[in-house]
């Protein structure tokens, strides 16, 4: 991956402050700033040689994707979902997704499946692409494809649980998944939306908890050391 140097970012504020979120959140997707790392503004306007105001900013946009949290009086870290939140989430996934998909399998039309098999052909894509922006990508398609079932089970409430759960699992998985989206995942979103074509609630219902577990199991939420924050970032700061 090309990297953005200091010199490269001397535009205007708002482009240098895009320009450090992209090569943060970067770093975070590809998990070489591990949960919890400390983002300092000194540190990180040091090393980009910007001012702190420029910093906040950036760190600020990644506060609103959920990928860095900001605490009173201590600054912004690396956002860190314990495991016990972790476990929660999917296991609230469980209850309602098996639902879902029983219903989905009922309820789905000719239309719904044209929009399935986009969402298929947009993760085929995905998968023969490589780097972190192409990872978030997959992530965000994984997860529209669970939000699309929700929406042809027809039950507005449940649909946005669905989107508050997805939101917050992509968010783990960006942090804590051994590969982000997998031909697996992949293969088995198409074996949900075959069940679902042959108006099979029972196995619909069996694949979605599978496919869960899987991606559950694919987490690593051991603590691990990243890497310093001017490593990660591949930068040094200007003297």
């Amino acid at each position: 991956m090309t990297q953005t140097t200091p010199e490269e970012l001397h535009f205007q504020p708002d482009d240098r402050a895009m320009a450090i979120r992209d090569q943060l959140r970067d770093a975070i997707v590809e998990h070489r700033l591990v949960p919890g790392t400390k983002l300092s503004e000194a540190e990180v306007g040091k090393l980009f040689d910007v001012s702190r105001t420029v910093v906040r900013a950036a760190l600020q946009s990644l506060s609103f994707e959920g990928l860095v949290r900001a605490e009173r009086n201590r600054g912004a870290f690396v956002a860190s979902p314990s495991p016990e939140e972790a476990n929660q989430l999917f296991e609230a996934r469980r209850q309602i997704e098996a639902g879902i998909a029983r219903i989905a399998a009922e309820r789905a039309r000719h239309a719904d499946f044209i929009r399935f098999d986009a969402c298929l052909e947009a993760e085929t894509r995905l998968l023969q692409e490589r780097g972190p922006a192409s990872r978030r990508a997959a992530i965000r398609a994984s997860g529209e494809f669970h939000i699309l079932l929700a929406e042809v089970a027809g039950n507005a409430i449940m649909q946005r649980f669905m989107e508050e759960l997805i939101a917050r699992s992509s968010l783990v998985i960006a942090l804590y998944g051994r590969t982000g989206a997998s031909s697996c995942g992949h293969n088995e979103h198409g074996d949900i939306v075959a069940a679902l074509r042959d108006r099979d609630p029972d196995r619909a219902s069996r694949l979605v908890l599978v496919h869960i577990d899987h991606i559950e199991a694919d987490l690593d939420l051991r603590g691990t050391n990243g890497l310093p924050l001017a490593d990660a970032l591949n930068l040094r700061a200007s003297t």
